[in-house]
């Protein structure tokens, strides 16, 4: 069900949020948290409300959308209200900022925050310089910006480390998950592996790869190149090569006198990965590590 409301208010949409609440039976009970949903104009915002919706089938939440539009124009305030088979398991509320209402989100989101219930931001696409700053950022525990898709891949790793505060986080560090999964699994199959060098390589640039290659970087404490080239992972023990390449439909580890593993491989979801970073309110004390990592990176053109 989806309820659009023109030049209207906040008083206006939480009276007919309630109402259409009651009218489908929708409780907010359940609800584990709140996600705050900032755009801009040229951010595809229906794509970040349907990955919302898809996280929050692990997450039912209230999700709020604060869609910067036409700046030129006067300040208004139109919005959606979407519950029900519209919103996932989360009640949806999309406030379309006009004019100088745009620089104001911050007063306009808070009358919709559920109480007592931890609130996260998420930038799907244009972010602010410093997160933990912006007013939006203020508002939440932890941060969400969207590294995936970006060209300057060096830029924005470098912008994430100037303005990091504990609270932070990319969805390509989510992105990278099973990769690192099974490198961690090849070094506790074999703890007293000894790691002398580490190549990481992609086709272009990628801050999930430069993440990943920070990540080994800390945790291995040896030479670490971020290369130009196939995608893949290298990494030199005293015992052999261990590597991680995509091939195909599969994910191929090849380690030293084992069997090769082959697990299957796919691009994970926008959903997916907002998913999993919402399972943890807390500080990723590991991502801070794999972002400062990235510091010691040598970037290579194979």
């Amino acid at each position: 069900m989806i309820k659009t409301l023109s030049d209207t208010s906040t008083t206006e949409i939480s009276k007919e949020l309630v109402r259409m609440r009651d009218l489908g039976g929708a409780v907010t009970i359940g609800r584990v948290l709140t996600l705050i949903v900032k755009t801009e104009p040229g951010d595809d915002t229906e794509a970040a409300i349907a990955a919302a919706n898809e996280a929050s089938r692990e997450h039912p939440c209230r999700v709020i959308v604060a869609a910067a539009a036409d700046r030129r124009k006067g300040a208004r305030l139109d919005a959606e209200i979407r519950v029900g088979g519209d919103a996932g398991a989360s009640e949806v509320v999309v406030l379309h900022l006009f004019g100088e209402l745009g620089a104001h989100a911050h007063a306009v989101v808070t009358p919709f925050l559920l109480p007592d219930t931890p609130v996260v931001t998420w930038w799907p696409g244009t972010s602010p310089k410093n997160p933990a700053r912006d007013r939006l950022g203020a508002l939440a525990g932890r941060r969400i910006l969207d590294g995936t898709n970006r060209f300057d891949a060096q830029g924005i790793v470098a912008q994430r480390l100037r303005s990091y505060s504990p609270g932070d986080t990319d969805i390509a560090w989510a992105q990278i998950t099973p990769w690192r999964a099974l490198l961690a699994a090849a070094f506790d199959r074999v703890p007293a592996r000894k790691p002398l060098a580490v190549r990481v390589s992609g086709p272009g640039p990628s801050v999930g790869l430069d993440l990943l290659a920070g990540w080994l970087a800390e945790c291995l404490r040896v030479p670490t190149e971020r290369l130009t080239g196939d995608l893949g992972v290298d990494i030199d023990c005293a015992d052999g090569l261990l590597s991680l390449t995509a091939d195909g439909p599969d994910t191929l580890v090849r380690d030293p006198g084992r069997p090769d593993v082959r697990s299957p491989w796919r691009e994970r979801t926008t959903g997916e990965c907002l998913a999993e970073e919402l399972r943890r309110l807390d500080p990723d004390e590991t991502y801070a590590r794999a972002l400062h990592g990235t510091k010691r990176l040598l970037h290579t053109t194979r």
